[in-house]
C-alpha cells in the first residue's frame, strides 16, 4: 500500500511537471474550493427584465395561439356530434300537462307524439308513423354495424373530452405566464391566494397612478 502511494504521488508530480504553465481553460476561472471540494460556479443569466418579460410575452402568444387552435377543433366536433346524447349531459325533459288525474291514467306517450314505442326514448331523429309508412328505412340496420357505429361516435365524444381537458389546462398555462410576467414589475405586491392546479397565484397590487 505504501509504495502504491508513492507512485500515484510521483505520477501526479511527473504529470505537473509535463503541464504546459500557458494552458488556459474556462475551469480555472470558474472552479473554487470551498472546504476542499472543488465547486463549479454557474454563470448568471445574463438577461435584462425587458427581455425576460419579452420571453414571456412570446410564450403567451404561443400558448394563446395553441388554445385558439383547440377551441377551434372543438367547435367543429361539437357541430359534427350535435351532443345528442354526450354523457354528463342533462337529460332533456318533455313536460306534459293535463287537466284532470283521469288523463294522466289514460296517457300513452306514443299516441301522443305519433311515433312508435321503440322510439319514444329517443330525443333525436324520431319519425311519425306517417313518415315511417311513407318512407323507406335509411342507414345500417345490420347489430354488427350499428355496434361499430356506435363505438365510433363514442370515441368522438372520449376525442372531444380530451379536447376540452387540453384547452382548459392551455387556458391556465397562459394565467400563470401571465401572472409571473406582471411580478417582474417593482410594484409593491401581497399575495391573497396561492397558485393551485387550476389556476394562478392571486396577488394584490398597489395603485399608482401613471403620470
Amino acid at each position: 500500500d505504501y509504495h502504491k502511494k508513492q507512485n500515484a504521488l510521483r505520477a501526479l508530480q511527473k504529470k505537473a511537471l509535463d503541464k504546459n504553465p500557458d494552458e488556459f481553460y474556462f475551469k480555472m476561472i470558474r472552479a473554487e474550493l470551498q472546504d476542499g471540494v472543488h465547486i463549479i460556479k454557474q454563470p448568471k443569466d445574463e438577461v435584462t427584465p425587458e427581455q425576460v418579460k419579452l420571453m414571456r410575452t412570446q410564450d403567451i402568444k404561443y400558448v394563446e395561439m395553441k388554445r385558439v387552435a383547440e377551441a377551434k377543433k372543438i367547435e367543429r366536433l361539437k357541430s359534427e356530434l350535435h351532443l345528442l346524447d354526450a354523457e354528463g349531459k342533462n337529460p332533456n325533459k318533455h313536460v306534459f300537462f293535463f287537466d284532470t288525474k283521469k288523463e294522466v291514467q289514460e296517457f300513452d306517450i306514443a299516441t301522443h307524439l305519433d311515433t312508435v314505442p321503440e322510439l319514444v326514448d329517443r330525443v333525436y331523429n324520431r319519425p311519425t308513423i306517417a313518415t315511417l309508412q311513407k318512407e323507406t328505412l335509411k342507414g345500417a340496420t345490420n347489430p354488427a354495424h350499428l355496434k361499430k357505429l356506435a363505438q365510433q361516435r363514442k370515441n368522438q365524444y372520449d376525442l372531444l373530452k380530451q379536447r376540452i381537458e387540453r384547452e382548459k389546462a392551455m387556458f391556465v398555462i397562459a394565467q400563470k405566464i401571465q401572472t409571473r410576467k406582471d411580478l417582474l414589475d417593482k410594484t409593491h405586491k401581497v399575495k391573497v391566494k396561492k397558485e393551485t392546479t387550476n389556476g394562478p397565484a392571486i396577488y394584490k397590487f398597489k395603485f399608482q397612478r401613471k403620470r
